[in-house]
């Protein structure tokens, strides 16, 4: 399985995603003793060319007609999906173009197939642009959605998966993802918050934990205060936290949210957070607090897939596409937690 190759999907061809992606496989071949990385690219092959002009990698690229084979050294591997935009190369930088949605889509459908079929060993994906994907039709509102569709089980059934954010000093895995704030209210529910629980708990021991403690935040101002701001802690989440208990799981909750945060964040070398990971109840309450910390080690991680997947913790920038401004450092830190996370697997 180690020997197979890590992909690397080129987000969206007009943002940084490319960029990222090319500076990020580059530096793993640069870091290799014999000069061979354990990525490949899936992309269009002119658009990652001029990546890595962009990006000032002067390793040639070199096409392969599957992402298994084996590439020479010192040089950037790169698969194309078949069936790509034929447009991409003029297709204006910085801007939503329908073309880079459905290109970046294909070349995400495209890397699942082949993990699928068993010629690569896990996923990364570079930024994609969700209102670039619905100008495409693209029917999902981002990657976790679009991931979970592709791994459908035999019965139709869809994995339930859950989107973790991580950096060296916080984890936090939310319950609600990508819904308005309104409809994420009404989606908490007593079944979804152990549901994260049990995965959150589950993918902790994969990377190494044996007993993960586990906080999970109240929705309301101070967790609820009893009833007084809101009832949804004691209706659902305090029942989610005590059968989670039952079933032998380390967790406490529901804690305020304004302070749950600092609790857990690890801090080395002087402090060691109380948790190893927090469970929030929605996509902004949760992902401000990591990416407080900074975006440059940030990973996206999707839990409950039969594959490995991880992401930068940012977003197309189109303000400073083909600038070479883009800093592919949480783009390093994806391509290593997949390579950490594919081995225990």
């Amino acid at each position: 399985m180690n020997n197979l190759p890590i992909l690397v999907s080129m987000g969206d061809a007009c943002g940084i995603g490319p960029e990222v992606a090319v500076a990020a496989v580059a530096r793993a071949i640069a870091a290799s003793p014999q000069g061979r990385g354990d990525a490949c690219l899936v992309g269009d092959v002119a658009v990652l060319r001029r990546a890595a002009r962009i990006m000032g990698v002067a390793l040639p690229l070199v096409v392969l007609d599957s992402v298994d084979e084996p590439a020479p050294a010192h040089a950037l591997p790169v698969w194309q999906p078949p069936g790509l935009p034929s447009n991409l190369m003029d297709l204006p930088l910085g801007q939503v173009r329908a073309e880079a949605g459905r290109a970046a889509a294909q070349c995400i459908e495209a890397a699942v197939r082949e993990i699928q079929g068993g010629r690569g060993r896990a996923l990364v994906t570079a930024p994609i642009h969700k209102e670039a994907l619905h100008a495409a039709g693209v029917a999902y509102p981002g990657h976790t959605e679009m991931l979970q569709a592709l791994c459908v089980n035999a019965s139709g059934t869809l994995p339930p998966v859950r989107m973790m954010l991580a950096n060296d000093e916080l984890r936090v895995v939310l319950v609600t993802i990508h819904v308005a704030l309104r409809q994420a209210v009404t989606l908490i529910d007593a079944e979804r918050v152990l549901q994260t629980l049990l995965i959150t708990d589950e993918a902790l021991r994969r990377f190494g934990l044996t007993r993960p403690r586990i906080a999970v935040a109240g929705l309301n101002p101070h967790a609820g205060e009893g009833g007084l701001f809101g009832d949804e802690e004691l209706l659902h989440i305090a029942p989610a936290v005590a059968q989670a208990k039952a079933l032998g799981l380390d967790v406490c909750g529901p804690l305020a949210p304004d302070t749950v945060f600092m609790r857990a964040r690890h801090a080395p070398p002087h402090k060691v957070g109380e948790f190893d990971a927090v469970v929030a109840m929605t996509h902004d309450q949760g992902l401000i607090p990591v990416k407080y910390l900074g975006v440059d080690q940030g990973v996206n991680v999707t839990l409950g897939l039969p594959l490995v997947r991880t992401s930068p913790d940012h977003g197309t920038a189109f303000d400073i596409a083909g600038q070479g401004l883009a800093d592919p450092a949480s783009m390093c830190a994806a391509l290593r937690m997949a390579r950490a996370l594919a081995a225990s697997v």
